[in-house]
C-alpha cells in the first residue's frame, strides 16, 4: 500500500525553523548572513541547484557578502561543506549531540561537588530567569558550567557577568566570552575581587578623561593612547601626581605625542623613581647637568676661540717680521 501526501503549492506551504536557532543563534547573527541563512533553508525544501550569482540578485546582497556569509554559517556549525554544495545542519540533533555525555556511574570528585553543584544551578535558574525570560538555549549550560571550572568565578560573580552583557544589549555568546577573559586576566574569582576590579576600571576612566582635557583631546583617546595611560597606572604603579609633570613637560615640544610622553614615563619607571619628590629631584640633578655641559662647552668654545686668535696673531707677526728682514 503506497500512501502520498499532496503537495502544497507555494501559497499554503511553509518554512519551519526551530526554535533552538532563536535562542542560541539568531543573536549573534549579522543581518545579510540571517537573509542568507533563512533564504537557503527555504530553497532547501526544494533541493535547488543555487548559484552564487543568482543568490545575490535575489537578495541584493554582493557575492563577496555572499561568500563571507556562507563561511561564516560554516564555521558556526549551521552549514555542512559538500563536494557539491552545502547542507543545512539540523542544529536540534546537532545541540542534542552536543549536550549528550554518558554518565553512568558518579565520581567521588562529583559526589563532592554535590553542594556547590546546588549552589551553581541556582545561580543558573536565575540566569535564565532574568536574562532569557526561561528560556535559555541549552549550550548556554554548557558554557556556563565551562565558566565556572575555568575561570573559578564565585555564583555573584557569574551573575554579575550576565547582568554586565544584558545592561549593554550584548547577551551574544562572543561578547560574554571577551568579558569573562578581560575579568580573568585581571584576576576576578570572587565578588569582592570584581568589586576592586570595578573601582580600579572607574578610576583609570578619570584618569584618561583627566589627561584627554590636560592634552587638548576632546574627540577622546585612540585605543592606543588608553593602552598608554593603563600600562603607567597599573604596571608602573603612578598617579595623577607624577603624570602631569610629563604632561607638563610637553610645553617645551611643538607637537608632543603620547609616544614621547611615554618614553619620559618610562624612563622614569626604568630609573625606578616612585614618588613626584623623586621625580622632581631627578629633573633637577639632570638640569644642572646638562647646565654644566653646556657651561663647560662654553669655556672649550671660548677657549678654542682665545687660541685661534693668539695664532692668527703669531702667524701675522711671523709673516711681518720675514718682509722686514
Amino acid at each position: 500500500m503506497k500512501l502520498e501526501q499532496k503537495e502544497k503549492s507555494l501559497l499554503f506551504s511553509e518554512t519551519t525553523i526551530p526554535d533552538i536557532f532563536f535562542s542560541e543563534y539568531l543573536s549573534a547573527l549579522p543581518g545579510d548572513y540571517l537573509k542568507i541563512y533563512l533564504y537557503l533553508i527555504f530553497l532547501s525544501k526544494y533541493s535547488k541547484d543555487v548559484k552564487l550569482n543568482d543568490l545575490s540578485k535575489k537578495l541584493n546582497i554582493p557575492i563577496k557578502t555572499i561568500n563571507d556569509g556562507l563561511k561564516y554559517l560554516e564555521e558556526n556549525g549551521l552549514l555542512l561543506k559538500k563536494t557539491t554544495g552545502f547542507i543545512i545542519v539540523d542544529i536540534q540533533e546537532a545541540t542534542l549531540h552536543n549536550l549528550y555525555t554518558p554518565n553512568l556511574t558518579m565520581s567521588k570528585e562529583k559526589v563532592e561537588q554535590t553542594s556547590k553543584n546546588k549552589s551553581r544551578a541556582k545561580a543558573i535558574e536565575h540566569i535564565n530567569n532574568m536574562y532569557f525570560q526561561g528560556i535559555m538555549g541549552p549550550s548556554w549550560y554548557n558554557d556556563i558550567d565551562l565558566w565556572f571550572k575555568k575561570y573559578e568565578f564565585d555564583e555573584q560573580v557569574m551573575i554579575a557577568l550576565f547582568d554586565y552583557c544584558y545592561n549593554r544589549s550584548a547577551m551574544h555568546r562572543n561578547y560574554v566570552q571577551t568579558v569573562a577573559e578581560a575579568w580573568a586576566s585581571n584576576k576576578v574569582k570572587t565578588w569582592n575581587d570584581l568589586d576592586q576590579y570595578y573601582e580600579k576600571q572607574e578610576s583609570l576612566n578619570k584618569f584618561k578623561k583627566t589627561i584627554s582635557k590636560k592634552l587638548g583631546k576632546y574627540n577622546g583617546l585612540t585605543q592606543y593612547e588608553e593602552a598608554y595611560i593603563e600600562n603607567w597606572v597599573l604596571n608602573f604603579g603612578y598617579d595623577m601626581n607624577i603624570i602631569e609633570i610629563a604632561l607638563k613637560r610637553t610645553t617645551l615640544k611643538q607637537n608632543p605625542t603620547f609616544e614621547y610622553i611615554n618614553s619620559v614615563i618610562t624612563d622614569w619607571h626604568d630609573r625606578n623613581l616612585k614618588t613626584p619628590d623623586e621625580v622632581q629631584a631627578f629633573l633637577e640633578q639632570r638640569k644642572k647637568q646638562e647646565k654644566s655641559a653646556k657651561d663647560l662647552k662654553t669655556k672649550v668654545n671660548k677657549a678654542t676661540y682665545e687660541q685661534r686668535n693668539y695664532d692668527n696673531l703669531d702667524f701675522l707677526y711671523a709673516n711681518q717680521m720675514n718682509k722686514e728682514e
